[in-house]
């Protein structure tokens, strides 16, 4: 039973009866004698995509959603939706593109990703730890860019997102990325 000092991102809760997982949290320390630590909270609807905004008092204990994960493939968009193949029965689901913002960006066909189901029914999906992609376009490495404390450039990857990779390297390179962050591991070794 998680409580206000278990968060973290992704983490999962069950409030009022409802899955969410958490997107950001932040403590907000009393200003007056014997008031409560607050923590505010950013919160994604794992049905419906909806992201709320919910402040609870420090130590506040929560239930965790009856969650099931199984691998599904991704086929493709058809713009509104988001279609998927279970890789144990075969069978395909849809869910909504505007539910998954964080998602959307790193989809390619044949992906696998993780299915996560709620009540009997598919609620989301959940990226890969680690994807290979090939860097498609990169800002130019700027001559004396290290003195001024950057030491990254914007990229972007054959799928279209947009990460911050080292400056040494270019377009047309493989590279190791974890897409739940949007944030570069590593050069492939590939």
């Amino acid at each position: 039973m998680p409580s206000t000092a278990d968060f973290k991102k992704h983490l999962r809760l069950l409030i009022d009866g409802d899955p969410y997982a958490i997107v950001e949290h932040t403590l907000q320390s009393p200003s007056a004698r014997g008031s409560a630590t607050l923590v505010r909270t950013r919160l994604r609807h794992l049905l419906t995509g909806q992201l709320i905004e919910k402040t609870f008092k420090a130590g506040e204990s929560f239930d965790s959603p009856d969650l099931s994960y199984r691998p599904a493939q991704f086929l493709y968009s058809d713009g509104d939706a988001l279609h998927f193949m279970d890789e144990q029965s075969y069978e395909q689901f849809s869910l909504a593109a505007e539910g998954l913002p964080d998602v959307v960006p790193w989809l390619v066909e044949g992906l696998t990703v993780r299915a996560v189901h709620f009540r009997g029914a598919v609620a989301t999906v959940e990226l890969p730890s680690t994807m290979e992609v090939e860097i498609t376009e990169t800002e130019p490495a700027v001559r004396g860019n290290t003195v001024s404390g950057k030491v990254t450039k914007r990229a972007i990857v054959a799928n279209g997102a947009e990460i911050q990779v080292p400056l040494y390297l270019e377009a047309a390179e493989r590279i190791e990325v974890d897409p739940r962050e949007g944030r570069f591991i590593r050069r492939s070794s590939n």
